[in-house]
């Protein structure tokens, strides 16, 4: 049973980089959402065509909730996940909570000396170049 208690930790480069990626879609699949709504509307006033108007306003109100959703989903996966962790055994707690803060949280505690990506020494290291 050790592989399945040291899983994340053992594994946290792969999570970590899953965070980054949930991550970048929590901020640009709102953004572009948005934003394709906006442009949306604005063609829409520059035709000055009224049914147009509103057919485009009710579609930024679309895709604003879409962004919404999109940005809130990894915060109620994480809330959920929260939630059924009291249901594992103590000693696969702080695994459990080593991927689900790595992969929604965007810190691993777990992340020490040689399993980092971009380690505290690789950083003064690089600083100390410059």
């Amino acid at each position: 049973m050790l592989l399945a208690t040291t899983f994340c930790q053992d594994t946290v480069d792969i999570w970590r980089i899953l965070g980054y990626v949930v991550l970048i879609i929590k901020i640009v699949i709102p953004l572009a959402l948005i934003i394709l709504g906006m442009v949306d509307l604005g063609k829409a006033v520059v035709a000055s065509d009224d049914k147009a108007i509103s057919k485009s306003v009710g579609a930024l109100i679309k895709r604003f909730i879409a962004a919404i959703v999109v940005f809130f989903v990894p915060t109620i996966v994480s809330a959920i996940f929260n939630a059924l962790h009291f249901f594992a055994k103590d000693d696969e707690r702080n695994d459990f909570n080593t991927c689900v803060q790595c992969v929604t949280g965007g810190s691993c505690p777990a992340c020490t000396g040689a399993s980092c990506m971009f380690s505290t020494s690789d950083a003064d290291a690089a600083e100390n170049n410059d």
